[in-house]
């Protein structure tokens, strides 16, 4: 979790600081704002990679715990069944 923490914290600062590069630039407004949306954008796709790529780590660590929830729960049942058995001898 950390991780994923300091890569936001990296591209917020990387996009803060190529906003702000373009703001103090020379040039004209239309090409800055252009330079602006460009960016944001090439941004905001990378962000979606990453909350992605987050997002299936998580899944797979899920399936883990579920492959590994359901065999305990299988081996509790068969205990169970055995103990019932042996009661009922």
């Amino acid at each position: 979790m950390r991780s994923g923490k300091v890569v936001l914290g990296v591209l917020a600062g990387l996009a803060a600081g190529a906003a702000m590069g373009i703001l103090f630039a020379p040039g004209r407004g239309s090409s800055t704002r252009r330079k602006i949306s460009r960016k944001s954008d090439e941004y905001t796709d990378e962000i979606g990679e990453k909350f992605n790529d987050f997002i299936d780590s998580i899944k797979v660590k899920f399936d883990a715990v579920e492959k590994v929830a359901k065999m305990m729960a299988d081996k509790g049942k068969l205990k169970m069944e055995e103990a019932v058995e042996e009661v009922q001898k």
